[in-house]
């Protein structure tokens, strides 16, 4: 079986508003958390409970998300800040 390779290069990853972007899924899925938490007995008495616990685990997730991108995003602009047109800038004078 002969191994297949890509005939064009890849294109460039998108970039985009990735922090507000996972703190509004994180927030949205803590408010179906707690909109659902009136409705735990009826849930419960039909089966579906792991509804209300799975909005919570995508609440908590969120918040692993959040952590995580606004670390990448810091590193991305310390990055950018340390490099020159030329190359990267000594941070030694």
């Amino acid at each position: 079986m002969a191994k297949w390779t890509p005939t064009h290069e890849a294109p460039e990853p998108l970039e985009g508003p990735i922090v507000p972007t996972i703190v509004g899924g994180t927030v949205i899925w803590f408010a179906l958390f707690l909109v659902q938490l009136p409705f735990y007995g009826w849930f419960d008495d039909h089966g579906h409970l792991w509804w209300v616990w799975t909005c919570l685990a995508g609440a908590g997730l969120g918040l692993i998300g959040i952590w995580y991108v606004r670390r990448r995003d810091a590193a991305i602009k310390r990055a950018k800040a340390t490099m020159d047109p030329v190359g990267p800038v000594d941070p030694a004078p």
